[in-house]
């Protein structure tokens, strides 16, 4: 008996030893949870540039930009914020086609929070449904409007599988803040840690032609690599609602 307790000991530890070396972080899945409010990446070394309230005049000139630094962004487009969405095909397309995320900033960019969860489907839907028709895709992440997750909102974004960000860093570009001093706001935070999400807005020419330049070598210095939203959260398959969907027949209108 104890004969056959040892080899069996044996033949286990040799088992064991014959498994490829793996880090902790290998044998942990991090769950990306519908309807919770994520504000940085789950990981270091990153940084996910992230634009608001799009899409307008200067997608196009910004994805250009992107694509020449090697950096991947998300897109928090609207319906009718600046324009119908349908009026800025051409520019989804290319910012698509080149690998970025496009995710939902509502339809209207209303406060979502003061809204009933029937207004806030029929917000989230009417995105999804020019996705669609544009590219072919529904999108799983969201930003609300003023960042308002009050109310039926959060609840409204489990059920309909949305996972929702907020931001680490504001860039303030929103409120008059120049790009010289969103870059401050950038250093201050650091480079170190889990990556950043911040906030900023893709219809100001200053965030475009400076700021994210300027990002785009901060982050090259600092060894960060710019990804999505999706990847610094570990979720790069995620970014998406399973499913194939059907475009309608256009012509499409706001």
């Amino acid at each position: 008996m104890l004969a056959e307790t040892l080899t069996a000991g044996l033949l286990l530890i040799t088992s064991v030893s014959a498994l490829p070396v793996m880090s902790p972080l290998d044998y942990v899945k991090r769950a990306v949870n519908p309807g919770v409010v994520i504000s940085q990446c789950t990981q270091p070394n990153m940084l996910a540039l992230a634009y608001d309230d799009g899409p307008y005049t200067y997608t196009s000139q910004l994805v250009d930009i992107l694509d020449k630094g090697g950096a991947k962004a998300t897109f928090f487009w609207c319906g009718t914020l600046y324009g119908c969405i349908y009026r800025q095909e051409a520019a989804v397309k290319k910012a698509y086609a080149s690998g970025h995320q496009v995710a939902s900033h509502s339809w209207s960019h209303n406060r979502m929070g003061s809204m009933n969860a029937n207004q806030i489907r029929t917000e989230m839907t009417r995105v999804e449904d020019a996705l669609v028709n544009l590219v072919g895709v529904k999108p799983a992440y969201m930003r609300p409007p003023y960042l308002d997750t009050g109310g039926q909102f959060l609840s409204t974004m489990k059920t309909m599988n949305y996972k929702v960000i907020t931001n680490d860093i504001d860039s303030g570009d929103w409120n008059n803040v120049s790009p010289q001093q969103s870059q401050q706001r950038f250093q201050q935070a650091g480079a170190r840690g889990n990556g950043h999400i911040p906030l900023m807005h893709e219809v100001y020419p200053g965030t475009v032609n400076t700021l994210t330049p300027w990002l785009i070598n901060w982050a090259n210095q600092n060894g960060l690599k710019l990804v999505t939203v999706a990847e610094c959260v570990g979720d790069v398959d995620g970014a998406y609602q399973p499913g194939n969907w059907t475009a309608k027949v256009g012509p499409y209108n706001c």
